[in-house]
């Protein structure tokens, strides 16, 4: 059996639809997919972003190891989004393939575990999100798809047909990408 972890953001849940959607891809494909629920309330934010981050990043690497460390799943893939993509430090410790769903690419150590990867993993973000970086997403040299002005959720602000169509293209680029795992 293979089973694909969905880690959540933030204030993004399982539920909503890029985990949803990423859940049922890997479902499409034969893995098992299961949502984690983040056991304790989150760091809160504060004005040192940086120092949150690396809160969040301690945070996520704690709980998501624990999740690892009790599953005998032989194959195990991880689906974060955002705050849920600090666990990239994790998949590249156990050569696990990934997809990082608007992933905080600046200011973090994030891109430091991402470029130590060995297993293949997808990007997806957007132009439009301050966290995302179109430079170090295409120097990375790994599958990404970008979005053009769409938010760090991936949507446009008062257009939902547009937002819909950015939810798609993402749910295709992931359904390729997963086919090859």
């Amino acid at each position: 059996m293979a089973l694909a972890l969905l880690l959540p953001g933030y204030q993004y849940s399982a539920d909503r639809p890029l985990l949803h959607y990423a859940g049922g891809v890997f479902e499409k494909h034969g893995w098992a997919a299961r949502a984690v629920r983040w056991p304790t309330l989150l760091p809160h934010r504060h004005d040192d972003l940086a120092g949150w981050n690396r809160e969040l990043a301690a945070y996520v690497h704690l709980h998501v190891g624990r999740v690892l460390d009790g599953e005998t799943d032989p194959r195990i893939a991880l689906i974060g989004k955002s705050m849920g993509a600090y666990a990239a430090s994790l998949a590249a410790d156990r050569s696990l393939p990934a997809v990082w769903l608007t992933p905080v690419l600046r200011d973090t150590g994030l891109p430091a575990d991402l470029r130590r990867a060995t297993a293949p993993f997808l990007l997806l973000g957007s132009t439009g999100d301050p966290s995302w970086d179109p430079e170090l997403a295409r120097d990375l040299g790994r599958p990404f798809h970008e979005a053009e002005v769409a938010d760090h959720s991936l949507e446009i602000a008062g257009d939902p047909v547009r937002s819909v169509d950015i939810l798609r293209e993402m749910t295709v680029a992931m359904d390729e990408f997963v086919s090859g795992l």
